[in-house]
């Protein structure tokens, strides 16, 4: 037997070997960077342990399974996502197909898109200046500073 096909006689006993539901199943933090959530899988490993990533309602673990149909609340950033999972993806692909991974839920949904038009609306009614404030301006600056701890 060449070494090639000791490898595939390998695989297959361990393949054979390990449960039908166990086999069907993405690591977490390979699915999240599959999908789009995560630039790098360092980056979601580090999500997932700093607490950011549920599965459920517990705390995931980066080498959990996932299977279609688990529930994953996601805090990236400023970000709430509550998604169920659709597909299972291994290989980054384009963001089209990331997208039909998972479905996020109309509540998630209407919170991000809530809390994007009121960080704009904070945003709103500050301009910033054009240039640097000049000499004559810096001095104000600071003749202002100093008002302001009287």
């Amino acid at each position: 037997m060449t070494r090639t096909a000791q490898k595939k006689a390998a695989a297959a006993r361990i393949a054979a070997s390990t449960p039908a539901d166990a086999r069907a199943g993405v690591r977490l933090d390979v699915w999240l960077w599959a999908s789009r959530f995560f630039r790098t899988r360092a980056l979601a490993k580090q999500a997932i342990e700093g607490g950011k990533i549920k599965l459920g309602d517990a705390n995931g673990k980066a080498s959990k399974l996932l299977h279609a149909g688990d529930r994953l609340k996601i805090a990236r950033g400023e970000e709430q996502f509550e998604i169920e999972v659709l597909a299972l993806c291994e290989k980054r692909g384009s963001a089209a197909a990331a997208q039909q991974c998972y479905r996020e839920s109309d509540e998630s949904r209407s919170a991000r898109e809530a809390a994007a038009t009121q960080k704009r609306m904070a945003a709103a009614g500050y301009t910033k200046p054009a240039t640097k404030p000049d000499k004559r301006a810096r001095r104000l600056i600071r003749a202002l500073g100093d008002i302001d701890a009287l």
